[in-house]
């Protein structure tokens, strides 16, 4: 975020919306739009990341929501209104790892839960996000949608079906919405990172070692060789990617899966 790509990207003073912005890569995706100048609202479904937030980046609105609730989305929403008066980026972050097991060990209940929030919460924000769009189209801002899926999202991931099947939805929406959308001069586009340090892949390689019966070390190896430069991306790197993706330097790029995992070629 240095050496002023801000300045050049045209980025001040977008109205941006990022769903499950209170921490990872949310957080990270957050606080890239607000260095480059742009105003953010934040939602999350932890009351405690959105304080934690509101010390770090006070400038950032911030509102409660599950995405997999319509009522909580239509909500969200009028707080767009509110506090941002309009919208030109919409970027559906929020997402769930979903059970690690066998498909004959999962339940069925978190089956339902990993698509209801990683896919349904996407089209409901989607929804949403497209009247207010095409008004900041009309305007010439160059509006568009990023959609957060997964490396997982065009490889198979054996022991993480729900989560796999649901980012794989996610690239037939945003391929389709970049169709649809594109006479609104409305572009859509998918991110997919590849394992991600931090927390949340910390305890899904916890959860693979424990399921496999392998020490966690081992597991760790496993994610890290799996990229051709033999390493976990980091959230700052999907954060640029966004950042690009929402920029006038992508203005003709739309229906792209736009992958960062330092060229992964198969799941373990």
């Amino acid at each position: 975020m240095t050496g002023g790509f801000h300045m050049w990207a045209q980025l001040a003073g977008k109205r941006v919306l990022v769903t499950a912005g209170g921490d990872g890569i949310g957080l990270e995706i957050a606080r890239a739009f607000v260095i480059a100048g742009a105003r953010v609202l934040v939602c999350d479904v932890q009351p405690e990341s959105l304080e934690r937030l509101a010390k770090e980046l006070p400038e950032v609105h911030r509102c409660l929501a599950d995405v997999s609730r319509e009522a909580d989305v239509a909500a969200l929403f009028e707080q767009v209104d509110e506090k941002l008066g309009g919208l030109d980026v919409l970027v559906n972050n929020a997402g769930i790892a979903g059970p690690t097991g066998g498909i004959e060990t999962l339940a069925l209940a978190d089956w339902e839960r990993t698509l209801a929030v990683n896919l349904t919460g996407q089209f409901l924000c989607v929804r949403q996000a497209v009247p207010r769009l095409r008004v900041s189209g009309k305007g010439g801002n160059n509006p568009s949608i990023i959609n957060l899926a997964s490396v997982a999202g065009h490889l198979g991931m054996p022991g993480r079906a729900p989560y796999s099947a649901s980012k794989w939805g996610v690239i037939g929406l945003t391929k389709t919405l970049a169709i649809e959308l594109g006479r609104d001069g409305i572009r859509v586009n998918a991110i997919l990172p590849g394992a991600v340090d931090g927390p949340r892949i910390r305890a899904v390689i916890a959860a693979k070692a424990k399921a496999l019966g392998k020490p966690v070390e081992e597991m760790t190896e496993v994610y890290t060789s799996q990229s051709a430069l033999g390493r976990m991306v980091t959230a700052r790197d999907i954060a640029n990617m966004a950042l690009f993706a929402a920029s006038e330097l992508a203005a003709n790029v739309t229906g792209q899966e736009l992958v960062v995992d330092g060229h992964t070629q198969a799941l373990s």
